[in-house]
């Protein structure tokens, strides 16, 4: 659409100026996103992506849209509104300033991920510069590829490290007709059996969560369907439906105290409870723990391996588990084919356990 807005030179000229002069390049959008990874290591130079931003075509027929990484989320999501579509992985939003490319970077997912899928199953083709400040492509039309691996996934998560995104070509789902939330008194032990049980139902599921005594099951699709699957959950409606969008955008009260960490575990849906004291919200339908607790971080990190998964601190500040020996050295052997001078985001992702 506006060729205005185009800063693929710019960001060509910045990521070859890095290299020559063996700097590190920080990578910066909406700046939202930036409690979920470290800062970039001994960055003198940035590039900044808001400017570099559009939305460049969209096939409302195809259920694909294709935009610049700088552009808004809120932009994107009216546009693709107008004609009754939506996002699927329904991207958290940690402020206004939020940008596709840094949904996309940080690989991030609303509540409806484990029935809608995560970022990585959306995207169908991006457009980066590389650590060479080469423009690539991959997906779509034109595949360059390394090793075989599927470059254009591997972006989300990334966090910048494999390239600057320019562009993202997104598959995208119509907007439910009706959109319910059933609200069940349940303690948490219940709750996790519960959500257990409801994840194997063929219900129109696309949210189960539970905070402060309370699971809330998100159904949305056909108004008929809707209505019985509510029915056989049981419980009553909830008066007002934004709690997924305030757990989304990590706003609830129970997440958003000032003592105590703020902690993230990955687990298995069936995983017990964790063996530490917290107040805990729940997602995913049990894979995705949130707890806020003033438990030292061995034992939180303990706790996660114990129960088949990982742990994250977001607050006071990131801790995180590194990846297995054999995860890094693929990361690696992908990160020096697309950024051998090491000048991308250098740093974000080398978390630590403390």
């Amino acid at each position: 659409m506006d060729a205005a807005f185009d800063a693929t030179g710019a960001v060509v000229a910045r990521v070859r100026e890095a290299v020559q002069l063996r700097r590190g390049l920080t990578i910066v959008g909406g700046g939202t996103h930036s409690v979920w990874h470290l800062p970039a290591r001994a960055a003198a130079l940035e590039i900044d992506m808001k400017r570099h931003a559009g939305i460049l075509s969209h096939e409302p027929s195809e259920l694909v849209v294709t935009a610049r990484a700088g552009t808004p989320l809120a932009e994107l999501e009216a546009a693709l509104a107008e004609h009754g579509q939506v996002l699927p992985f329904d991207p958290p939003r940690f402020g206004a300033e939020a940008t596709l490319g840094g949904a996309v970077a940080s690989g991030l997912s609303g509540p409806a991920r484990p029935w809608y899928g995560a970022v990585r199953d959306a995207v169908l083709g991006v457009r980066i510069v590389d650590g060479r400040g080469e423009v690539c492509r991959f997906g779509g039309e034109v595949m360059k590829n390394v090793a075989g691996y599927d470059l254009s996934r591997l972006q989300a998560g990334a966090f910048g490290t494999l390239g600057v995104i320019l562009d993202v070509s997104l598959r995208v789902r119509a907007a439910p007709e009706v959109t319910r939330t059933q609200v069940l008194e349940l303690g948490l032990s219940a709750a996790l059996d519960r959500m257990l049980a409801f994840g194997r139902r063929p219900w129109p599921v696309t949210g189960l969560a539970w905070a402060d005594g309370e699971l809330r099951v998100r159904l949305a699709g056909a108004a008929e369907g809707v209505s019985a699957a509510a029915r056989e959950v049981g419980g009553t409606e909830a008066s007002e439906d934004r709690f997924f969008e305030r757990l989304r955008d990590l706003e609830l009260d129970e997440l958003a105290a000032t003592e105590g960490s703020l902690w993230r575990l990955s687990v298995p849906f069936d995983a017990p409870h964790a063996d530490f004291p917290a107040n805990w919200v729940i997602d995913w339908g049990g894979a995705q723990r949130w707890c806020v607790t003033d438990t030292e971080p061995g034992r939180v990190f303990a706790a996660a391996r114990g129960l088949g998964g990982h742990a994250r601190r977001l607050r006071p500040s990131l801790l995180g588990t590194a990846p297995a020996p054999g995860v890094a050295a693929l990361e690696a052997r992908v990160r020096a084919a697309l950024d051998p001078a090491g000048v991308l985001n250098p740093g974000v992702m080398d978390l630590e356990e403390g």
